[in-house]
Order: C-alpha cells, then structure tokens, then sequence
C-alpha cells in the first residue's frame, strides 16, 4: 500500500540553485522506489527547478507548499529513474 507518509525528511533551506535539486537526487537515489521524501527548501528557484527535476528524473511531485520563504514538496521516488541502468 502507498502512502503519502514520508520515509525521509532533507533540509535543504538556505541552500542556493542548484543544491537543493542536487541533495534532493542523492537522498532519493538511496530510497526505494514509491518511497517519499519531504523537502524543505527557501532559495526561489526550488519552485521551478523541483517540479522540473521531478519529470525529468521520473519522479513524482505528489505536494508543493509555500509558507512566507520556506517551501514544501513531496516527491514519491519514481519506479525506473532516468540515469539508472
């Protein structure tokens, strides 16, 4: 059964573009697949750079959420990602 529930917490606030995408594909690289990690990022770009991140890498975006300068997303590790072999 899947759940929204993440197995893994990555604080990236205060981390500048593109860090927070980079750490965001290490720690996800360790997790299972359908895992989620929660991701909390305040550099502006996050808001652009994770949803793109997340497509292309065959990740799936399941929650974005702004509060004043920190952002939130949750991001389920995709089955198959893009790079793995």
């Amino acid at each position: 059964m899947m759940t929204d529930e993440p197995e893994a917490v990555l604080d990236a606030r205060h981390l500048l573009c593109p860090l927070p995408v980079l750490k965001a594909r290490k720690a996800l690289a360790g997790m299972r697949p359908g895992a989620v990690l929660r991701v909390l990022a305040t550099d502006p770009a996050s808001w652009i750079d994770m949803p793109h991140f997340c497509a292309g890498a065959g990740h799936e975006l399941i929650g974005a959420e702004q509060a004043g300068e920190e952002r939130v997303y949750l991001i389920r590790r995709g089955a198959r990602v893009a790079g793995e072999d």
